[in-house]
């Protein structure tokens, strides 16, 4: 059972069924999906005993946000879907406990509101924009600017998603649109969209690296990959000069043949030999998930559907509470493993569940 099995319980039985399924769901058979948090149970941690030391500290430094927890609120769509405050709660949230909170492109509020809802906690916090590059450069630049405007300090661009992934559930369930009253914020008066309504998130094959390049050039904000997941992508995300990669398969939701994100953690570590900064999201679900992560080779990991059942169980508290729970879980992890910080934590700590003992 993992550390919020109870929020996403009560979730459940608030929620929807189809708003559930869309929060919950994968692509296709979902075995991405499930796989994700497999991968973490074929994984072991080899303790070490007796160190000495202070209590651990696992805070790190991140682009744009120096001195923030290990464990990122993920981009999630649509948060007004499970709590009247969406993401003005989590928000609120992810500020009270110093975390980055990666607000996303489809929000159900604009990104100006999340990061002043976000200040009026911490006048420090972190707030990042996720962003799908859009086929028309004035679309993506406008949604650039209104990202520096609101105060972001660094931008995710998901980069694997040329098409929407086949999610059968929503198929299923009829879940197609969002419900009248609700929109995604952020694309509201763009150009090529509607006067005063909002415009469609593009998915596009046609988007490269020459894209990448452009975005680049019209911002100063730190820009960082996700869905990175061949070290071939992360030489050129490196040759690019991005600022940092998170490895991540979308939560399941995209290619469901795609390897979990910590199986292929320590190859794209291997790669690019600690020139920038690595983060992971899929399927971390506890404390002792975000510690096998950072010895892989992650700075930080992101966590997004638990982030979803506490804002549905009970709103700002609710997403409180996810993320004091993990906060925890990690440092007793530390403790448990006799490491102190995240420089401490390394690729020998971590060993394949019933490896049969040391060689």
């Amino acid at each position: 059972m993992n550390l919020f099995a109870d929020l996403h319980d009560r979730a459940k039985e608030l929620l929807e069924p189809a708003i559930h399924d869309y929060y919950a769901g994968g692509a296709a058979d979902e075995f991405a999906l499930a796989d994700n948090e497999n991968s973490f149970a074929r994984l072991a941690l080899l303790p070490r005993m007796l160190r000495g030391g202070p209590p651990p500290e696992p805070r790190v430094d991140l682009p744009g946000a120096p001195g923030a927890a290990p464990v990122l609120v993920a981009p999630t769509a649509f948060h007004r879907l499970a709590h009247p405050e969406g993401e003005l709660a989590t928000a609120r949230a992810a500020a009270a406990t110093g975390t980055v909170l990666i607000s996303s492109m489809a929000a159900t509020t604009a990104v100006d509101e999340v990061v002043a809802a976000a200040r009026e906690v911490r006048s420090d916090a972190a707030v990042w924009f996720q962003l799908y590059l859009q086929p028309d450069p004035e679309v993506t630049a406008r949604l650039v600017e209104r990202a520096e405007s609101a105060g972001c300090t660094a931008l995710v661009v998901t980069v694997d998603s040329p098409v929407f992934g086949d999610h059968v559930r929503d198929r299923r369930n009829g879940f197609h649109d969002l419900p009248p009253g609700y929109e995604a914020a952020n694309m509201r008066d763009l150009p090529g969209g509607p006067p005063g309504g909002t415009r469609d998130i593009e998915m596009s094959p046609e988007i490269s690296w020459r894209h990448l390049e452009v975005l680049r050039a019209t911002t100063a904000l730190p820009v960082l990959l996700k869905g990175i997941l061949h070290p071939d992508d992360a030489h050129l995300a490196v040759a690019q000069g991005v600022d940092g990669i998170i490895v991540s398969n979308h939560g399941g939701r995209q290619l469901d043949a795609a390897p979990a994100p910590i199986d292929v953690l320590p190859r794209i570590t291997r790669a690019i030999g600690g020139t920038l900064p690595l983060l992971l999201d899929g399927g971390v679900r506890r404390g002792t998930d975000v510690v096998t992560a950072l010895a892989l080779g992650a700075e930080a990991v992101g966590i997004g559907r638990p982030v979803l059942w506490g804002l549905a169980a009970d709103g700002e508290k609710g997403v409180r509470e996810v993320l004091d729970r993990i906060g925890a879980d990690v440092v007793r992890a530390m403790a448990l493993c006799g490491v102190r910080g995240p420089d401490d934590l390394t690729a020998n700590l971590v060993v394949p569940r019933g490896f049969g003992g040391l060689r």
